[in-house]
């Protein structure tokens, strides 16, 4: 049985996450409902995440999905709206440049650019720190993933992605088609080396078109993601204290070498931090696809056509899954919790199963690195009067911004 709403009212909207757990607790995991000239149907909860994500992927086609939400365009297909085969090849040879030995080998370049952005906030009383973390996060794609140089080229690209001057984006094309050009000659092992360097099944480079549509997808989505998780996670550490306080001891001896294995494990209280940020306010809250097969999903049949949109918002606030799930408590990722254990595909900030986000090990190690090192070298301190909250959009975001009162910390 597959309830059906009329329309989704304005909590869908403002509370996504709160709304859509609400709905599956009342309704099931199926849940129809009108969205726009759209109708759609939710598939909620770890069960309906692992269906989509894992046991029935090759029937949720991410193209036709991702078509709906951005809107169909002319151009060629990347990571994010590639299916099957192409997908797979195409993942096949972009994923060394995110692999743990590059990743590895990232760490003194990811560190220059935290410190060159966060050295600016000791003159400033007040950050915005997901505006500050947008810069980051952007720089380090465009440095360390495209190759562009610090100053006039990585101005270039924030130029373009965070303030809107699309009458600079050929001038950034251009630059982008020349390191291209460079990388077909000269190998650096970069993401935009392996694209550069990639051969199709007849042998032949990929195109400059096909190339610049991935180096796209790396620079929008590889910071508007990271920049959204770092600031909540800033927000709830800056609201928890006693927790800023214990990942700031454990961080003081970090030595570059272990980032790696601080990020990805939940030994160390700061991966900890951050899934519990990841499942708080996952950056993608929804996420669509479109149904190429008939298929059944708990005696409920999905037609060929339907539009389905899963919820990571949804499924990290489900009081069946979690404990008090409205509250940060990092510690229900360690023995003899382990909830996000409790069912497969509990926690899907970032996606799962075989599409499981490319640049996930990145993430966390950056985000480590920026919250590690922002609380190493400041007092942050919540501005007062301001309205915090989520906006759902494609991503999701702080709607407001975060201000943050900032002081130096002395050292020594």
């Amino acid at each position: 049985m597959i309830a059906s709403l009329p329309s989704l009212p304005e909590d869908y909207w403002t509370d996504r996450g709160a709304y859509l757990a609400l709905l599956h607790d009342v309704h099931g995991p199926v849940v129809k409902a009108r969205l726009g000239q759209s109708t759609i149907l939710f598939l909620l909860g770890p069960e309906a995440n692992r269906f989509i994500l894992q046991t029935e992927r090759r029937s949720f086609s991410h193209n036709l999905g991702w078509s709906w939400a951005f809107g169909r365009t002319s151009g060629p297909r990347n990571l994010l709206t590639m299916d099957g085969e192409e997908h797979r090849r195409h993942r096949q040879i972009l994923h060394p440049a995110f692999a743990a030995r590059r990743i590895e080998r990232y760490v003194p370049r990811i560190a220059r650019v935290i410190d060159r952005r966060l050295v600016t906030w000791t003159s400033r009383r007040t950050v915005d720190v997901y505006e500050e973390a947008r810069v980051i996060a952007l720089d380090l794609v465009a440095e360390v993933l495209l190759g562009l140089l610090p100053g006039h080229e990585s101005a270039l690209c924030r130029a373009v992605y965070l303030h809107g001057a699309q009458h600079r984006a050929s001038d950034l094309r251009d630059l982008l088609q020349r390191k291209i050009v460079e990388r077909r000659s000269a190998p650096t092992g970069d993401a935009l080396c392996l694209a550069a360097q990639a051969r199709d099944d007849a042998g032949q480079a990929w195109g400059m078109d096909q190339i610049l549509a991935h180096a796209d997808t790396l620079l929008i989505a590889g910071h508007e993601t990271t920049a959204s998780l770092a600031a909540w996670t800033l927000y709830l550490l800056a609201q928890h204290p006693e927790a800023a306080d214990r990942v700031r001891s454990e961080v003081e001896g970090l030595r570059p070498d272990n980032i790696l294995m601080a990020a990805l494990h939940h030994g160390s209280f700061i991966a900890r931090v951050l899934s519990e940020a990841e499942r708080l306010y996952p950056p993608v809250s929804t996420a669509p696809r479109g149904l190429t097969h008939d298929v059944y999903f708990q005696d409920a049949e999905l037609p060929a056509g339907s539009m389905i949109v899963y919820s990571a918002a949804a499924t990290h606030l489900l009081p069946s899954v979690w404990t008090d799930p409205g509250t940060f408590d990092p510690e229900r990722f360690v023995l003899p919790r382990e909830e996000h254990k409790r069912s497969p595909y509990a926690l899907v900030g970032f996606g799962g199963g075989a599409r499981t986000c490319i640049g996930r090990a990145l993430a966390r190690v950056e985000l480590t690195m920026l919250v590690a090192r922002a609380l190493d070298h400041f007092h942050l301190e919540l501005a007062p009067d301001q309205r915090i909250a989520q906006r759902y959009g494609i991503t999701s975001r702080p709607v407001h911004g975060i201000r943050m009162h900032v002081r130096r910390r002395a050292t020594g």
